[in-house]
Parts: structure tokens; C-alpha cells; sequence
């Protein structure tokens, strides 16, 4: 076992970033867990107090894509030009891919940390316990990797040292806390930027913000992109930087600071899946959920702490029907917690079946489903719940039927996700201190031709 190397770097501009030829994931030999911080995170509470206000207001521009709204990024070029086309190779021979998939996961204080280094270690433990067949490819990170505003000094502590063993590519998409500007941010110092350098890089360089370890840089086209991969493309959307609700354009006139530009995307790639006659698993993921649970009006206390996105996901349905496609499962965070929807809808002349799953307890907090209010204690649902109440009123798609089939407000977790020629899998896997090592609580299997629901 390897001893541990001293923490961070000087700041940015006093060392070069080396360029290098192929990505590297991992260290040589795994290092010990972190003891603990090796940057002071701050209590951000008085921070949070001044820009309580500006939390539901503040959106942030959303940068181009550096490729056309119809390419994508392919897990083989992520991987590099040696070791990509073998790892794809591996996946098709095995006629499966595996990855794992959360939110949520940067710890702000120390006794977040432990829990965020049991879900790292853990899905580092799967990739080096399985055998080929049955190795995760790569991670995809719903956003919100580092709390509480993205800032670069944190990076080590909360995503580079705490992956620092894992041996695969992390994807990631934006979550509001790698986005939010506070007010006095100096230029170039904002979230975004310093998110873009560590996962859309134009080359694999080590970054100051990784210090002494040594994985590069993703190489991510944009804070919005498709995921290109053997029997699965996972076309991801940023969902801006407010508390709620999700924001991914200006459709409606109310975020002029946003542009189009993520639904012209959108309608592009779902257009290339019609006119490719894709026959793998399409998933659509942002950070923001467009289904978050609360109970019905007057009974049973409040919501979570975050509610639903609808106008995103009208925005979403919109584009769906224009281009004739649908994705076979929505994957989201920001909740902290596991929730897991089935969404009923009529689509291209049949009903199908559309699990849309929440998976924010990635390591920054679990939070309860349910919270009591004035005159109303809090009462969790069944498992099993039918909750159609969840539907925005004004959708272009309206579901038939919208179930909460599952939920876990206790334990930290992750999704590890399979997908063959036939069927997608997702399955919720605890992590927490009285739960089994790859203690899986939940799974669901959809039939992709189909588009329907087998297994719950």
C-alpha cells in the first residue's frame, strides 16, 4: 500500500499543467483513506444567510459546447486512443456495459467526509472486486461534486482525493453548487470555470486543483454533452445554479440570462437516435429532479428540501415529442435522497413505462422525504404510492399514471446501472454503517424495445 502524498499544490498559474498523451484515472498502487481535510472548509452558514434571497434568483449563462449540437462523446475517446478501443472491445465482447451513477457527493465539513469516502471506496470496491464482464466502465456524476460553491480550493479534499483510487473515468454535469456565483467571486474564479478545467479540458492535464494526485482532467466537450458508449448514450443537461427549480433554457421568458441553446441540443440528439435507428439505452440526466416528493396539499407535513422541476420537464416532453423519442430513464440528484418514480405515458401510439430516479446521497447528506409543519406531523408514504398529483397541470405530455415505487431517506447510496441488447437495469446500492458491502435495496428493469417495465 502506498503512503499518502502531501495534499495540494501551489495556487494556479505557479506550476505548469503537463499534457499528457493519455488520460490516467487512478495512482499506481491505492492509497490509504483520507485522516481528513487537507483545506479547512468553513462554516458557510453566515455566506448562506446573505444570498438567501438570490439562491431562487441567480441563474448563470450556460456555455457553448466547443462541438455541434449533433456529436457526441465517446467513451472509447475518453478512455484515450491506447486503451479506449480495448475497453470498448471488453464491453461489446461481454455484451453488457456496467457504470455506476449519483449525486451529491462533495462533503462540506468532517463528519460529511467519512460518508462521502464509504460511497468513493465503495464503488472503487466493486470495479476492483469484479471481473471483466462485470466491471463498471466509468462513473456518471449528477452534479454537485464539490459544496458548497465550487470552489477550486475544495477540489482536492472533496472529488480528487476522495476518488482517488477509483480506476475509470468520472463523467460529471454541473449541479447548482458547482455553479452558484456569490456575489465578489473574482473573474475567473467562478464555479463554472473551475468546473470546466477539471472535467472539460481540452487535454488530459493535471490540474492545480488535483495537487500531488495524479488523475486528469476529463476531457468533456461541455458542461452539457451526449455519452456515447457501447448500448447506452446518456445525453446530460445543465440545470443551472438555483435551489429550484431546474432551469435549462428561456422557453418560458422567465431566465433571460439563459439562452436556447440546451433544447436545440437536445432536439438534435434525439434526432440522431431516430435517424441512426439507435436500438441502446437512451437516458436523459440532469442535477435537478423533475419529480421530488411532498405530500398532498393540507395533510401529511411539507416536502423535502427541494420540490419538482415541471417547467423543465415540459421543456423536455416538448422536444420529445417533436423529435418522436423518448428516453428510456431519467436520472437526477439534488434531493438527498433515493427516490424512484414510474411515469405512465401515452408516446408514438403506446403507453410506456419510465422510471425517473433521484439519487442525491452520494456523500454530502441524507435528508428526510417528509418534514413536519405547523398542525401536521410528518407521515412518509408507502412504497407504492400512487402520486399523479406530482404532475405539472400544464404538461404537454400528461402521465396516465405516476407512482413513487421506492424511496430510502436513511442511507447514503449509489445506482449501478446495467444495460445489454435487450434490457436496462438500475439498481440502488445502501451505503451506510449497518448496511453490507454492495448491500443492494432496490432495482428496476426496463425491456428497451418495449419501453416497458419487467422487473420492480
Amino acid at each position: 500500500m502506498a503512503t499518502r502524498p502531501h495534499g495540494r499544490l501551489p495556487e494556479h498559474g505557479q506550476l505548469p499543467q503537463p499534457i499528457f498523451h493519455e488520460p490516467i484515472f487512478s495512482e499506481a498502487e491505492p492509497l490509504p483513506s483520507p485522516t481528513g481535510f487537507e483545506t479547512k472548509h468553513p462554516n458557510d452558514d453566515a455566506t448562506y444567510q446573505a444570498i438567501e434571497d438570490l439562491l431562487t434568483k441567480d441563474v448563470v449563462e450556460i456555455p457553448a459546447s466547443r462541438i455541434g449540437d449533433d456529436q457526441m462523446f465517446s467513451l472509447q475517446a475518453a478512455y484515450g486512443s491506447s486503451h479506449g478501443p480495448m475497453v470498448t472491445e471488453k464491453i461489446q465482447g461481454a455484451g453488457k456495459i456496467i457504470f455506476h451513477a449519483f449525486g451529491d457527493s462533495g462533503a462540506s465539513n468532517v463528519r460529511k467526509y467519512s460518508q462521502e469516502l464509504r460511497v468513493s471506496d465503495q464503488v472503487t470496491m466493486d470495479c476492483a472486486s469484479s471481473d471483466d464482464s462485470n466491471r463498471p466502465a466509468f462513473l456518471y456524476h449528477l452534479g454537485d461534486v464539490v459544496y458548497d460553491f465550487g470552489e477550486s480550493q475544495y477540489y482536492y479534499d472533496q472529488f480528487y482525493d476522495a476518488f482517488r483510487n477509483y480506476p475509470a473515468p468520472i463523467f460529471a454535469i454541473p449541479g447548482n453548487h458547482d455553479s452558484f456565483v456569490v456575489p465578489g467571486t473574482p473573474a475567473g474564479k467562478e464555479p463554472l470555470t473551475t468546473f470546466q478545467r477539471n472535467f472539460c479540458s481540452l487535454h488530459p492535464v493535471i490540474t492545480p486543483e488535483a495537487g500531488s494526485l495524479h488523475r486528469t482532467a476529463m476531457t468533456q466537450p461541455g458542461v452539457y454533452f451526449t455519452l456515447d458508449a457501447p448500448f447506452v448514450r446518456i445525453i446530460g443537461l445543465f440545470s443551472n445554479a438555483l435551489e429550484d427549480p431546474g432551469v435549462i433554457s428561456n422557453k418560458e421568458g422567465k431566465w433571460p440570462a439563459v439562452d436556447d441553446k440546451q433544447l436545440k441540443f437536445l432536439a438534435a440528439q434525439l434526432r440522431l437516435i431516430k435517424q441512426q435507428n439507435f436500438k441502446g439505452a437512451v437516458l436523459l440526466a440532469t442535477h435537478h429532479p423533475p419529480y421530488s416528493y411532498t405530500p398532498p396539499e393540507g395533510k401529511d407535513g411539507a416536502g423535502g428540501n427541494h420540490s419538482c422541476s415541471w417547467a423543465m420537464l415540459r421543456q423536455i416532453d416538448d422536444i420529445c415529442v417533436q423529435e418522436g423519442v423518448y428516453p428510456h430513464a431519467f436520472l437526477s440528484a439534488h434531493a438527498h435522497n433515493y427516490q424512484r418514480y414510474t411515469r405512465t405515458i401515452e408516446f408514438g401510439g403506446r403507453n410506456i413505462d419510465v422510471p425517473f430516479i433521484v439519487c442525491g446521497d452520494g456523500g454530502h447528506n441524507v435528508n428526510p422525504l417528509v418534514r413536519a409543519k405547523k398542525g401536521e406531523p410528518a407521515r412518509e408514504p408507502h412504497p407504492g404510492s400512487r402520486v399523479d398529483y406530482l404532475e405539472s397541470e400544464s404538461a404537454k405530455i400528461r402521465a396516465k399514471e405516476l407512482w413513487l415505487e421506492k424511496y430510502d431517506d436513511i442511507n447514503y447510496g449509489y445506482l449501478r446501472i446495467h444495460v445489454d441488447e435487450k434490457e436496462l437495469g438500475i439498481g440502488f446500492h445502501q451505503v451506510g454503517a449497518s448496511t453490507l458491502a454492495q448491500s443492494r435495496y432496490d432495482m428496476v428493469t426496463v425491456n428497451l424495445d418495449q419501453h416497458a417495465m419487467v422487473s420492480n
